[in-house]
């Protein structure tokens, strides 16, 4: 899952979501230790990758920065793109 998709989320979507990636992990995890093969390693990856990011979403959510983050990046690529045009133009 990419981040617009997880920011897009209910608070409690992104619960369940997180609870079934979570099985899913186990899964997995338990398929690894008795030695079984999995069909896509790369799969328990990805799968971590996505609860981080839900976690991460979460937080950022509570302490209400998200939005910040945004506008801050908006500001420096604006920033940059000034500072281009101003070197090729002079």
């Amino acid at each position: 899952m990419k981040i617009k998709e997880i920011t897009g989320m209910e608070r409690k979507a992104s619960e369940e979501k997180l609870l079934e990636l979570k099985k899913e992990l186990v899964k997995m995890n338990a398929q690894v230790a008795i030695g079984s093969a999995i069909k896509n390693t790369s799969q328990i990856k990805k799968i971590k990758k996505t609860i981080a990011r839900i976690y991460t979403v979460q937080s950022e959510k509570e302490k209400g920065t998200r939005n910040k983050q945004k506008q801050t990046a908006k500001i420096i690529t604006d920033k940059s793109k000034a500072q281009k045009g101003e070197n090729a133009g002079g």
